[in-house]
């Protein structure tokens, strides 16, 4: 997986020298004329499967993060490239790698008994060392290792016989042992020199050839985008023709749109609507293991990351990083046992639903669709009462969802409904589902910020509308903020007591190579006087805040706030998080 943040991977300087100019979108695309029909068939079970485990095992788990006494600083499966190993020296850990205590109906019982429907396995990740047996080079588990046994092959077979679907991980372009494989930042190793394109030929493409034809993946997961020329592209997707059931990720790009979005350790706080998606999220702080990671994501982390997926349409994939001797850690299986233990009594309103009729709800909690059926899962109840406003189809029934128990839902005189809270309340999330007349209809005003109790504006990025082709909320950030015509604003009211003048500071982030973008704060359509010149940070994930200086004069009522691009020398605006309005008492 990437160690450094989307935008920067994406955007940056690639990671190696393409052998031609990016081609017209589309063109190389094997799904490019597919029918509605066909997609909606060929992603069914996806759509209805909503939680899978990923799998990031290979050979980085040997030195678990610690290679002659050095510990690194980042993720796991990144060893090789962080603490710069040579390619010879880093190959002598296969024999080293003998996980006798691997087995695949053991993971795949682990994985269906946490209520996953699917598992995503690296068959080979950038260190360049294959998870299967793979004519291309002795470089792989079956042939450089004591092992002498087929992980991808072993864990597919398991897959069939358990009912899950089964999928690989494959880094296409970013590959730290062969020659000519990409590496972020360079190469290291003269080893490591040589010819991208003879690359994907020799290497990449036949073992993806390999993996399709004779492993039978339902999933085919793309890492690390990097230009290619038509005919690397042709090559690498030449055995999809072998299954038109394939389903491939966005991260092959180069014309190659792919099936689902796939955003890294964050949830975007609106889904991709319209698209499919799917959040790729670490137990830990790791993907690959490392032996002292021991920061776990509690039990209603995981949870609640789940449903808040689910509310928006995508599905939850989640990590686990296996010990060199074959086994998945510990608090890794306990939390996933229960994660599967609410599944089993909630499950039906995560599986197979669709995305929350909903913007804001008025109570702690999300909200999902299955037919005629609204499902709230509720995190905190409120002292008041749980009450659901804006629902306009009638309510035929509500039960609480783990136990059964029928509710009771009465309409106040706003309309709003009043349902009664159930008498077990579980302490991550309770479910009810309400049985509609029809589809859910919702009305719902528009969403306006109010000032906080201190009587700042905080305008966060996941209240943000954005406008334009590439910008987007990420998380908690306003990013992919490449094209100067994008903009982001926010629409808040000012009570007639706080109408006055503000100050304004900005938090944000942007690495060195993308610095000197300035930008005007617009007020209602209008211009304003805080303008302001994005500078340096340490990197995408290094925030500073910034105030503007001057004030902005807000009348009382609603406003609209924009922030658009007068110049941009860089190849990004910014990561925008947030922007702070403080009143100025006189």
């Amino acid at each position: 997986m990437k160690r450094h943040s989307l935008l920067s991977l994406a955007l940056a300087t690639v990671i190696c020298a393409s052998t031609s100019a990016a081609f017209a979108a589309g063109k190389q695309d094997p799904n490019a004329n597919e029918t509605k029909a066909h997609r909606d068939a060929r992603m069914h079970w996806w759509r209805e499967a909503r939680f899978g485990m990923f799998i990031h095992w290979g050979l980085y788990a040997v030195p678990a993060g610690t290679y002659e006494g050095k510990r690194t600083g980042s993720i796991g499966e990144w060893i090789m490239h962080d603490l710069k190993i040579p390619v010879a020296d880093y190959a002598k850990l296969q024999k080293q790698f003998n996980p006798v205590q691997f087995n695949a109906d053991e993971w795949v019982s682990i994985a269906k008994a946490a209520g996953m429907k699917y598992i995503v396995m690296t068959a080979k990740h950038h260190e360049g060392f294959a998870m299967f047996h793979t004519k291309v080079d002795d470089f792989n588990i079956y042939d450089g290792t004591p092992f002498k046994r087929d992980p991808i092959a072993e864990m597919a077979a398991s897959c069939k016989k358990q009912g899950i679907k089964f999928g690989v991980y494959y880094s296409q372009a970013q590959d730290w042992h062969h020659e000519g494989g990409g590496a972020y930042g360079g190469h290291w190793d003269k080893a490591q020199d040589g010819d991208l394109h003879q690359y994907v030929q020799k290497v990449a493409a036949p073992q993806v050839n390999e993996l399709i034809s004779k492993y039978k993946p339902a999933v085919l997961w793309w890492d690390t985008q990097v230009d290619m020329s038509p005919e690397d592209i042709k090559a690498l997707t030449a055995a999809f023709s072998k299954d038109p059931g394939l389903i491939a990720n966005n991260r092959l790009g180069n014309g190659v749109p792919g099936d689902t979005e796939t955003p890294e350790q964050y949830i975007p706080p609106k889904g991709y609507p319209g698209k499919d998606w799917e959040t790729c999220m670490t137990i830990n702080d790791t993907w690959g293991y490392k032996s002292f990671d021991k920061n776990f994501k509690p039990t209603s982390v995981l949870l609640r990351n789940l449903i808040d997926i689910a509310s928006k349409g995508g599905n939850y994939l989640l990590n686990v990083g296996p010990e060199p001797t074959g086994l998945i850690p510990g608090p890794e299986v306990d939390r996933l046992k229960e994660v599967g233990q609410w599944l089993k009594a909630n499950g039906s309103s995560i599986y197979a639903t669709s995305s929350s009729p909903y913007q804001h709800l008025s109570f702690d909690g999300r909200a999902t669709v299955k037919g005629n059926s609204l499902f709230l899962n509720v995190f905190q109840f409120p002292e008041t009462g749980l009450v659901l406003k804006g629902l306009q189809t009638p309510v035929l029934s509500a039960k609480a969802v783990a136990t059964g128990q029928k509710l009771t839902v009465k309409k106040a005189d706003d309309g709003s409904l009043i349902i009664q809270i159930p008498n077990k309340i579980d302490p991550i999330s309770t479910a009810i589902e309400l049985k509609l007349a029809g589809a859910p209809v919702v009305s719902e005003p528009e969403y306006v910020l109010a000032p906080l109790d201190n009587g700042n504006l905080q305008l966060n990025a996941s209240d943000a509308k954005t406008e334009g082709d590439t910008i987007q909320v990420e998380g908690e950030n306003v990013g992919f903020w490449t094209n100067a015509k994008d903009s982001v604003g926010w629409k808040f009211s000012i009570p007639d007591k706080s109408a006055g003048k503000y100050s304004v500071k900005l938090r944000y982030s942007c690495p060195p190579e993308a610095e000197g973008s300035t930008f005007v704060l617009e007020v209602d359509g209008m211009p304003t006087e805080k303008t302001g010149t994005i500078t340096k940070t340490k990197g995408w994930s290094n925030y500073t805040t910034v105030p503007l200086p001057g004030t902005i004069t807000l009348g009382s009522g609603t406003h609209t706030l924009k922030v658009k691009v007068l110049s941009k020398p860089g190849y990004a605006v910014m990561n925008l998080r947030s922007i702070t309005l403080t009143p100025i008492k006189e």
